[in-house]
């Protein structure tokens, strides 16, 4: 990895999505589906090519103070460290961020953290992790939380273990105590109180990310299917010449087209600075349903071969399954989108 590292550095292609104030080569998001598309064909393209730091790098650039962006930034763009972030609790529903129990303390000029938290991305190998903790209980339910950057190897931070699940591949998710962390007073992340706005800046061009890689896994998907079909006979003639398989073909191509250009259109208006709440939240619900249906349709054409070891589509469709889970699951997005259409319509008469 380290070689492919500086061989993408080497040729120009080190974070051309970051902006260019810290580093990055400063792609619109437009430009950045078709890139991503295609770093998104492999697991290990994010990291290969340095995008996998875009979503903390963006949201450090929105609110880390002068001394957070070079201890912290500076070295994550550059691909010297790994971040994590620290939201999801076992002991509470992720879907409603609200209801984190972690809390923060100010004790003199320290932050004492105390929590459990899980599904922390990538935990065991990063530098730090931006842990969302309640510092302001009695405050408004969106004003209780705050943004705090804990170094991992901060005494009391403890790896409690790998969370186990279905077979992910890529998190390497960890579950993490917080035996009265402390951490200076200015590791606080932007304002007190904004904790729930920066988790939703961090997620909201995440959520398109992600989008723009399923389009890569899904296509992928696609051509070992197309492959499958024209090369394997059964029942007298290719698999390519049944209709079953026609169908399975048009409408993945169909699905993975229509998922292309709504990624497209998030795109575009994140680039005009408008706010992208009702495209962004379609396109990942819609996305993670797309990936899961034409890996499933690929998985079929293989038959047997589909869930061994020989194909990568085993492995794909079981990430494909926490699309609809992470970063807001399909209800979530689901309300958003419905929620902010409705009030287009609600002084509208009835007839009319």
């Amino acid at each position: 990895m380290a070689e492919l590292k500086a061989e993408a550095k080497r040729r120009g292609l080190w974070a051309l999505g970051h902006p260019k104030a810290i580093g990055g080569g400063g792609l619109p998001f437009m430009d950045f589906v078709y890139l991503n598309e295609i770093i998104g064909r492999s697991e290990y393209g994010q990291v290969a090519v340095g995008s996998v730091s875009m979503q903390d790098s963006i949201m450090l650039d929105l609110y880390a103070s002068p001394e957070q962006r070079e201890r912290f930034l500076q070295p994550l763009v550059a691909g010297d460290v790994y971040p994590s972030v620290g939201l999801t609790e076992p002991e509470v529903a992720g879907s409603d961020p609200t209801l984190m129990q972690t809390t923060a303390r100010l004790d003199g000029d320290e932050w004492v953290i105390d929590g459990h938290k899980w599904f922390t991305t990538g935990a065991s190998r990063a530098a730090f992790t931006t842990v969302f903790a309640k510092t302001d209980p009695e405050a408004p339910k969106h004003l209780q939380f705050s943004s705090i950057i804990v170094p991992t190897d901060t005494p009391g931070y403890l790896i409690k273990r790998a969370v186990p699940t279905m077979g992910h591949v890529g998190g390497q998710h960890n579950e993490v105590v917080y035996d009265h962390v402390r951490v200076p007073r200015s590791n606080l992340l932007g304002k007190r109180g904004e904790g729930f706005l920066i988790s939703q800046k961090r997620l909201g061009p995440g959520r398109i990310f992600h989008c723009m890689r399923w389009l890569g896994q899904a296509q992928r998907a696609f051509e070992l299917m197309c492959d499958r079909a024209l090369t394997r006979h059964a029942h007298g003639s290719l698999l390519a010449e049944k209709g079953a398989i026609h169908t399975m073909i048009a409408e993945s191509a169909a699905e993975i087209q229509a998922a292309r250009l709504m990624t497209l259109d998030a795109a575009r208006v994140m680039d005009t600075g408008s706010e992208a709440r009702v495209e962004i939240s379609l396109i990942k619900f819609h996305g993670a349903k797309m990936l899961h249906n034409v890996i499933d349709r690929a998985i079929q054409v293989h038959g047997a071969l589909g869930v061994t070891s020989d194909r990568p589509l085993d492995r794909m469709y079981r990430e494909a399954r926490y699309g609809r889970l992470y970063d807001g699951p399909d209800e979530v997005h689901h309300m958003v989108v419905a929620r902010n259409l409705l009030k287009g319509y609600k002084d509208r008469a009835p007839w009319s």
